[in-house]
């Protein structure tokens, strides 16, 4: 499967679905969607990362890096890691947490609970 990243927006937030490896390959392509997200004044974001089946070290550091900058703009990031995804299981979800920085994002199951403010994020 291709690294893809997609971009929607849904309501007030803008939505980058992401596919494929997320590594040090393919990372930077994600690290520019998210700055032209921000560039274009999208201060809300969900990374639906659902599709993703493989992520190393430089994918979590764009999601890191992601944080920050959203942060940087009074903003607010969201994941979408579902307990099933990419086949077997969220790759992402259990590397976030084997590195201890899962609690760092708002985790949610699915985009409709993603973009709706009344929803609760997973706990980490």
């Amino acid at each position: 499967m291709a690294f893809k990243v997609t971009g929607v927006e849904q309501g007030e937030w803008a939505v980058l679905g992401v596919s494929g490896e997320l590594d040090l390959v393919t990372s930077p392509v994600l690290r520019q969607r998210v700055h032209d997200v921000v560039a274009e004044g999208h201060h809300s974001l969900v990374l639906d990362l659902s599709d993703v089946f493989f992520c190393d070290s430089s994918g979590v550091g764009v999601l890191i890096a992601a944080r920050r900058l959203i942060r940087s703009c009074r903003g607010r990031l969201r994941l979408i890691l579902p307990a099933q995804g990419a086949s077997d299981g969220s790759h992402v979800n259990r590397v976030l947490g084997a590195l201890g920085v899962r609690r760092l994002f708002e985790v949610y199951a699915d985009l409709d609970s993603a973009t709706t403010d009344e929803a609760d994020p997973l706990s980490a």
